[in-house]
């Protein structure tokens, strides 16, 4: 295997800011994972006079270790990693080296606390784009703290393993061989369920802000940079920040940007908020706003944030189907991310339920990987675009069942097949498949906002055009209110908007 010219260049470049020494150990058998494994690390070994490579035999085969020299990094690779995750190689070779991982000081000091021995293990696809953060995150944790280890296991090059501990979901990580977690999760997020995260009272001492924004979306942070430009005191509190535009593959409707990836432009948006010294207070949810002297959001953890103006951003999450076997199932079968997921159901037969642009565009993208696709949409025809259904009515492994209703996902430890209801004859259908997908709409995070300001049928929270709702000081912007169409940069327009708004209220109280 031979890398492509440019990303030789590249790797070349970025192999030039390793500042010591890197000794690859290298476990390979004679499958063709192993020679492919053997290529990648011989062409990477022959562009830096810093690295090199020596056969042994490691607990897993194929694997290869990234070690500093003459020390044990405790980063391993299992399965050659290309695909999304050959910038999770590049950035162990180089913190190997001894060039320190690009993480917050309050982080790095969190991560070299911890005491005891910490095995972790990742199992991922190659195509998963929420598995290198966890990766990186992890392999990063190895590099500061001798107790901890992490081996990246790719899916598709132990698919026995998967088999055996019923993986049906990427990133999954197990930590000394018992789940831990699933799905995208930040450095902080793992410090946080490691029980090392930032403490409830370090947020009541807090003083008010004049600006609070709820939500770490696009909306929230266009709201916070708008507000904080205008020399006001302006926060942000986010469950995550980014929201649900971290789990979205390819942006090409962005005005002015031809194509980027959802964590790239959340990145982009972090950025942009630190050059304004606006406070972030990440994994904070919020559970209850009351209007007093000032503006009370009460936070899951306890503490209470004050401000004169608040902006709630929260956004909006995918639907549930709300039948018998979703909640059971989840990530036993269930799942929401084609792109992440889809490679585990490879040569399989699995559903899609949702006829929309989300729905057909998951269906399509199954078809390449999967044996079967099996489309359930509950209106009597499909809501996407003529392009999208022109191309999924063109593929020979696709079923559409149109105006049936999903009425049970079946199973016993992991998903096994799926009910549904033909709605003009009533007639009851049953399908054995192996996964579900469901991809049918958003909802917005407004429940814990239940009797306080006006919401829709929907649950979206009603604004007038300055993004005011029914409670004075409170503003709100994005996915999370009645704006009709949910988009990226409608969201930044809104979350902008509601800013000025919230700044003119605090020129007139």
């Amino acid at each position: 295997m031979a890398l492509d010219a440019d990303i030789r260049t590249q790797l070349s470049q970025y192999l030039q800011l390793m500042e010591g020494d890197v000794q690859i150990k290298v476990s390979a058998g004679s499958d063709a994972v192993s020679h492919e494994m053997l290529a990648l690390v011989d062409e990477i070994a022959g562009l830096s006079s810093r690295i090199t490579v020596e056969r042994t035999e490691l607990s897993r085969t194929p694997s290869f270790t990234v070690d500093r020299a003459g020390e044990n990094t405790g980063i391993v690779f299992a399965g050659v990693p290309l695909g999304h995750e050959f910038t999770s190689l590049v950035l162990a070779l180089l913190q190997a080296s001894g060039r320190p991982p690009k993480v917050e000081q309050e982080l790095i000091d969190q991560v070299k606390r911890i005491r005891g021995e910490y095995r972790f293990e990742t199992y991922v696809s190659l195509s998963c784009h929420n598995c290198p953060d966890v990766v990186q995150a992890l392999n990063a944790m190895s590099v500061l703290n001798p107790g901890i280890s992490h081996t990246m296991i790719d899916g598709a090059a132990y698919k026995a393993e998967v088999e055996s501990k019923n993986v049906m979901a990427v990133p999954s990580v197990y930590l000394n061989g018992e789940f831990f977690g699933s799905g995208r999760m930040s450095l902080e997020e793992i410090l946080a369920k490691l029980g090392t995260g930032p403490d409830a009272s370090e947020l009541e001492e807090k003083e008010p802000f004049d600006v609070l924004v709820v939500g770490g979306g696009p909306a929230g942070a266009s709201a916070a940079i708008y507000a904080a430009r205008k020399g006001i005191r302006t926060g942000i509190v986010a469950d995550r920040f980014g929201g649900q535009v971290m789990d979205t593959m390819g942006i090409e409707n962005f005005i002015s940007v031809k194509y980027t990836e959802g964590p790239k432009l959340v990145a982009s948006l972090e950025e942009h908020v630190k050059e304004y010294g606006i406070d972030v207070m990440k994994l904070q949810r919020a559970k209850r706003l009351e209007k007093k002297e000032l503006i009370e959001v009460e936070l899951e953890s306890g503490a209470v944030l004050k401000s004169k103006t608040v902006i709630i951003s929260t956004g909006a999450r995918w639907r549930n189907v709300g039948v018998p076997g979703e909640a059971e199932f989840k990530n036993k079968g269930v799942a929401y991310c084609p792109h992440c997921d889809g490679p585990l159901f490879a040569g399989k037969h699995v559903a899609v339920i949702g006829g929309g642009n989300s729905g057909i565009e998951a269906a399509i993208d199954l078809a390449g990987i999967v044996k079967h696709v099996t489309v359930l949409e509950f209106m009597p025809e499909l809501k996407a675009d003529a392009v999208l259904q022109k191309r999924l009515y063109s593929l020979p492994n696709v079923t559409v069942h149109k105006n049936v209703q999903t009425k049970e996902i079946t199973g016993t430890d992991k998903v096994d097949g799926i009910t549904y209801i033909d709605r003009e004859t009533e007639e009851e259908h049953h399908v054995e498949l192996q996964g579900v997908f469901v991809q049918i709409g958003l909802v917005p995070n407004t429940d814990w906002l239940e009797g306080t300001l006006e919401r829709s049928r929907f649950g979206e929270i009603v604004v007038d055009r300055h993004g005011a709702t029914t409670v004075p000081g409170v503003f709100a912007a994005g996915d999370c209110t009645n704006s009709p169409y949910k988009q990226i940069i409608i969201s930044m327009g809104s979350g902008a908007n509601a800013a000025l708004g919230a700044f003119d209220y605090l020129i007139r109280n």
